[in-house]
């Protein structure tokens, strides 16, 4: 992973110092709220339901040994004893006290962390497929990529008061890990007909309030153009964009309104200022930062082994394990982990302080002291020897972290919702644990097979229920809690929006709702027909049908 030189660590203590005389004159009465409120969102600082919340960056998910041991301390001291890591590889902290924050910044900067950026209409965190790197089935490692446009967009001051909030994910592989069409800038890492390296340029996606898939505007733009593509396409959000109407101002709304090849035209026409300048990224560059991303001294390992494979055939539950947690890994003798934190009773996306360490020393004993991130709010240990799969698995599943449910029911997405956020309408945590509680049997899961169940406490979409095979929202109606159901979403290869099935429900019929949901498919499916590819089939009606035919006449539905 990519390691700060001193002007980058120097940068960073300044921005620290700067933000401690900030928070001390704003604790004095030297500046107002409002006055405060734009300085503590660029430094990641939200005022939440019950307390602060503070919001840290976590560049395409990686994390070293050393930066999770700092998350931990810093849940022990400054918090209730753990964080929530998102969708987007940010890590949360829900109950900070204000007057810490600066402090917890400067401890962040020793490990070369921050919350640059977390908030704010500016370039948010960048993320990237959570396996570049050890995919079988990359193109090529997008991760300096990735980086050389972090750099360009931190403290950019070109793009520091955007229209809206601005996000751009990479991904470098035939399976789409990161949701790509969900980005405002998609950027897939591909090879053209001649096997040159450049990138298929998604823009315009975006959940929340109006759902919008990203349309592609340029097949092929060479890797050396890569920023002042980027860039052109910020001037003309810039340009453009709606800041007039807050809900009208992502990107999203533009190309919507201009159309993917308009807004291409504009583009293309901005771009041609600036094609060839100094933006243009040199082989020099690219070698330099990718130097940070070399291969770890991985052994000269047989594909297969044996003593492995007899531990796979004797051992039911380890087995289970590595089907569904284990992926491959493009090094021979090695596999990728997914450490679930998905432990029914938990939060999903939760992880203590004593699991962060443990996860730390796991990564320094298994996997070259690092860890990454997850869309789904897990994590992964990208660089594991096979033979050292039965002790890893030992390990996690006495801390609670080696739930085999990765892709299945009870690996569920979700928000923090109205527990925490000022924002939600809706409590999330509660209907995610009432869901994993009601279908807690593996073994029913496992035969019901891979679903996608994402959860939003409103429509931010945080949780990104739009794209889950069954999506939850969170809705007010008469100032009570409702849920609208919506199935048929996908995340990945070939992005699809789910459908709302009818009106809302009240918090204690939304486990009845699935159970119904799942009853349909297995009456409907064909032989080896996952959920999603059942309700392609035939539609959301037999679902709706089914899950509102039971309803209790005395229940009058939300229609919101």
């Amino acid at each position: 992973m990519y390691q700060y030189d001193e002007h980058d660590q120097r940068l960073l203590d300044q921005r620290v110092a700067q933000f401690r005389d900030q928070m001390r004159r704003h604790l004095a009465g030297e500046l107002s709220a409002d006055e405060f409120r734009p300085l503590r969102l660029q430094n990641g600082l939200y005022i939440q339901r019950h307390a602060p919340m503070f919001r840290i960056s976590v560049p395409y998910g990686h994390l070293a040994s050393r930066q999770l041991r700092k998350l931990a301390h810093l849940a022990r001291s400054y918090d209730h004893g753990y964080a929530h890591f998102t969708t987007r590889t940010n890590v949360q902290f829900n109950w900070p006290k204000l007057e810490d924050v600066p402090e917890m910044l400067a401890e962040l900067a020793s490990v070369q962390m921050h919350a640059n950026q977390t908030s704010g209409n500016c370039i948010r965190n960048i993320t990237a497929d959570p396996f570049a790197g050890v995919a079988a089935d990359e193109v090529a490692d997008p991760r300096p990529f990735a980086e050389i446009l972090r750099q360009w967009a931190t403290y950019n001051p070109e793009f520091a008061f955007l229209p809206r909030k601005f996000k751009i994910a990479f991904n470098s592989a035939a399976e789409d890990r990161v949701v790509l069409r969900v980005y405002d800038i998609g950027l897939d890492l591909v090879r053209n007909e001649a096997g040159e390296l450049g990138f298929r340029v998604l823009v315009g996606g975006g959940l929340g309030r109006t759902p919008i898939l990203g349309e592609e505007i340029k097949p092929f733009l060479p890797w050396q153009h890569l920023i002042s593509y980027c860039e052109a396409i910020l001037r003309v959000y810039n340009r453009w964009g709606r800041r007039d109407n807050l809900w009208k101002a992502r990107i999203k709304i533009l190309v919507k309104a201009l159309g993917p090849e308009e807004f291409g035209r504009q583009v293309e026409e901005e771009w041609a200022n600036g094609k060839d300048g100094p933006n243009t990224i040199t082989a020099a560059e690219l070698a330099r930062v990718s130097a940070h991303f070399a291969p770890p001294a991985y052994e000269t390992l047989p594909a297969q082994d044996a003593a492995f494979d007899e531990l796979l055939a004797g051992n039911k539950a380890f087995a289970t394990w590595v089907k569904r947690n284990v992926r491959a890994h493009r090094q021979p003798g090695y596999a990728a982990v997914v450490l679930s934190l998905k432990k029914t009773g938990t939060a999903p996306g939760d992880v203590t302080a004593e699991q962060m360490d443990l996860i730390a020393d796991l990564a320094d004993r298994f996997s070259f002291g690092e860890a990454r991130m997850l869309h789904e709010q897990n994590v992964a240990l990208a660089d594991v020897r096979r033979t050292d799969l039965f002790e890893l698995w030992q390990a996690a599943r006495a801390a609670g972290l080696a739930t085999p449910n990765i892709g299945l029911l009870t690996d569920i997405i979700c928000c923090p919702g109205g527990d925490f956020c000022s924002l939600a309408n809706a409590r999330s945590i509660p209907i995610a644990d009432a869901i994993q509680r009601r279908f807690d049997d593996l073994d029913y899961q496992h035969d019901i097979g891979e679903i996608d169940l994402n959860i939003s406490g409103c429509m931010n979409s945080c949780g990104h229920h739009h794209v889950g095979h069954i999506g939850i929202l969170g809705v007010d109606k008469n100032d009570e809690e409702w849920y609208q159901v919506s199935i048929g979403g996908t995340q990945g290869n070939g992005t699809t929006l789910g459908k709302v099935i009818g009106p809302s429900f009240a918090l204690d019929e939304i486990v009845g709702v699935i159970e119904k949901l799942l009853e349909t498919y297995v009456e409907l499916r064909h032989e080896d027909e996952r959920f999603i590819d059942t309700v392609q089939r035939v539609g959301t009606e037999p679902f709706k049908a089914r899950v509102y035919a039971d309803r209790q006449p005395q229940r009058k539905a939300a229609h919101v």
